[in-house]
């Protein structure tokens, strides 16, 4: 039996050894406001269960999102003995699809703030409790709000980036130990919305399929007068890809296709609301700049680069949809092992 497969038979027994989460563990971290939990699978490992185990005891609301092409059926027995609900999305929608189908879920069972969590990130026991006070702190009905991201391959946390019509001045606050801070958009990783934010944005696009599902909702949330926050308060560990420092650049090493998205969906995005907010040029500078680190410091150069301005020219001309349908030889190309 290969590593991968121990790994996979081991799911099932590791659910089930974990503890139900309290019954009451809604009023007393969050008075009488229901919060529930989008977790996303993708070809989960032990490890990734776990992260959900841990949000498991501090959320009574969880929806488990299966993206993965093939489902583990034992798997989703367990969870669902463990109170979790489990939905097999088989990636329709990619991760915007996950989060479509996961707040529908959670709004039907009465939920009024929705959390969203990647499989990889991993939080502190008083997360929910810490983000529903900064919620209750906005004194709004809507709201959006994220926390503190420390990137650990980099050794710093992500900066907010205040709105503004002139090219957004990042703010840091590695060193602000509370706070809620306005930022065009937050990683959706650990976010926070309410049900209401939910019902006036509407869904999260599905045709951007992975890349900047959260950035344009941010942006979005920011149109429509939406406040959107960095919560200081509370820092998530996490990582984006691979990511390996070069002196002062950086490269994620993520595959073609996902480069593809990245591309696309960044300068379709920014034009969507470079009437408020001229960011519309960024695009063309990050496609380079990619472009650049890739050739230095990733394999497989040509199929990565390649990815990158096929998605940018596809953005460029609104050309939506799947890499593999619109363009089906390239992304073999860019596919290929």
């Amino acid at each position: 039996m290969s590593e991968s497969q121990a790994d996979s038979a081991a799911l099932p027994a590791a659910v089930a050894a974990q503890p139900s989460p309290s019954p009451a563990l809604d009023d007393d971290t969050a008075g009488t406001t229901v919060f529930g939990l989008i977790f996303v699978l993708y070809q989960p490992t032990a490890e990734f269960v776990r992260n959900l185990d841990k949000a498991r005891a501090q959320c009574r609301h969880v929806v488990a999102v299966d993206n993965s092409p093939q489902i583990d059926p034992e798997l989703h027995e367990a969870l669902r003995r463990g109170g979790t609900t489990v939905i097999a999305n088989h990636n329709r929608g990619g991760l915007a699809g996950a989060y479509n189908r996961g707040t529908e879920a959670l709004l039907a069972q009465g939920c009024e703030v929705v959390f969203l969590l990647d499989q990889d990130s991993d939080i502190a026991e008083d997360f929910f409790a810490d983000m529903m006070r900064a919620c209750a702190e906005t004194g709004s009905r809507t709201f959006l709000i994220g926390p503190k991201i420390y990137e650990i391959n980099l050794g710093k946390c992500m900066p907010s980036i205040p709105p503004g019509r002139r090219f957004p001045k990042p703010r840091r606050i590695d060193d602000e130990p509370q706070g809620l801070f306005p930022s065009l958009f937050v990683i959706s990783s650990g976010s926070a919305f309410s049900a209401e934010t939910f019902r006036q944005l509407g869904a999260f696009r599905e045709d951007y399929f992975i890349e900047y599902i959260d950035i344009e909702y941010g942006l979005r949330a920011s149109d429509h007068g939406i406040p959107v926050y960095m919560n200081a308060g509370v820092t998530m560990r996490q990582t984006t890809g691979a990511i390996e420092r070069h002196g002062k650049m950086f490269t994620t090493h993520h595959v073609a296709w996902r480069r593809y998205y990245g591309a696309r969906n960044a300068v379709h995005a920014l034009g969507l609301y470079r009437r408020k907010w001229a960011l519309h040029w960024l695009p063309g500078l990050l496609a380079v700049h990619q472009s650049v680190c890739v050739l230095l410091f990733e394999p497989r150069k040509l199929a990565k680069v390649a990815a990158i301005w096929c998605g940018y020219l596809d953005g460029l001309f609104g050309r939506l949809g799947t890499f593999e349908s619109r363009h089906p030889r390239i992304h073999a190309f860019c596919t290929r092992r």
